[in-house]
């Protein structure tokens, strides 16, 4: 089937979120000229301000913290300052960096293996319309059970090994794809479906030139969530049952009245969670261009509407 404009969504949506054109600076508009500067000064704030302002907020958190901890002499085994946290980080960092490492395989594995399972029971369930009115009421039904309840079921058929914290992140990740997969599947506009099929497309040429592409935005939406929680699974199933792992070292740490230990396990979780979202956020500016470009629209539609 021919590439036309009608089988592109990127190029549908783009055309329709496009910026309207404004006279460019320098073109013997006055009132353009004058407004340029000023625009570029608040896009260059906006992004800034992205980092800035959480810098900040956080900057002033852990001073308040440090001086919370010294005003009242709190000792170490309750509320560590974050300055013995700092310095716990710096003196053990071959410890943190060896745990994280093994966290992080977890992770990467079980999300990895939740994403596979979930887009293909999605995609099962989009083509077989009996199966997913079986299986849907189970899925959200399945979701009332606590992870907590599961981890010990694993570490029971599975062992003290590597497979139980991979399930575990596994079906953290598993229920928000399956379900954004399968929503973004079902939205497809039924205009391009249906000149799909006068043109003779057949159903995988349907599937991915017009679904799949027409399904990622949900996708990614699924995925953003499920980059942020991976990591809980796989704690999770460390808290139950492991010999190494950030989970493995809290519950140690907190055994022996090393807090200082337990929140520097909770910053090494922290880049973790950040990195496979950073991941996520990239793939989609790299196959949904249609998404920045409207979003940049939207951005400076906003910038002209502020006084």
């Amino acid at each position: 089937m021919r590439k036309t404009f009608f089988n592109r969504p990127e190029l549908r949506h783009a055309e329709l979120d496009a910026p309207r054109l404004v006279p460019a600076p320098g073109a013997g508009n006055d009132e353009a000229d004058k407004a340029a500067p000023e625009t570029t000064w608040r896009r260059v704030h906006l992004g800034l301000g992205r980092w800035i302002y959480p810098l900040a907020l956080m900057a002033a958190l852990i001073v308040a913290w440090e001086m919370v901890v010294e005003g009242f002499a709190l000792p170490r085994y309750i509320l560590p300052s974050p300055s013995l946290v700092g310095l716990t980080l710096w003196e053990k960092w071959p410890i943190f960096l060896a745990h994280t490492w093994v966290t992080f395989q977890e992770v990467v594995a079980g999300g990895l293996l939740g994403i596979v399972v979930g887009i293909g029971l999605a995609l099962i369930m989009f083509f077989f319309l009996p199966l997913e009115k079986a299986l849907y009421p189970f899925l959200i039904a399945s979701q009332n059970v606590p992870v907590f309840a599961i981890a010990p079921l694993l570490v029971v058929w599975f062992g003290y090994g590597f497979l139980p914290k991979v399930l575990m992140a596994a079906i953290i990740v598993f229920f928000p794809i399956t379900v954004s997969s399968l929503d973004g599947l079902k939205r497809t506009d039924p205009d391009l479906v249906r000149l799909f099929r006068t043109m003779g497309a057949t159903p995988a040429q349907m599937l991915w030139k017009l679904r799949v592409p027409a399904a990622l935005p949900a996708l990614f939406s699924g995925l953003k969530i499920s980059a942020v929680y991976a990591t809980i699974g796989a704690v999770i199933g460390e808290w139950v049952g492991a010999g190494a792992g950030l989970g493995y070292l809290m519950l140690s740490a907190n055994a022996q009245l090393r807090v200082a230990e337990v929140f520097g396990a909770i910053i090494c979780l922290t880049p973790i969670g950040l990195m496979l979202l950073g991941v996520v956020i990239l793939a989609e500016r790299i196959l949904l261009p249609w998404q920045r470009i409207a979003r940049e629209s939207r951005i400076g539609r906003r910038f002209e509407l502020q006084p």
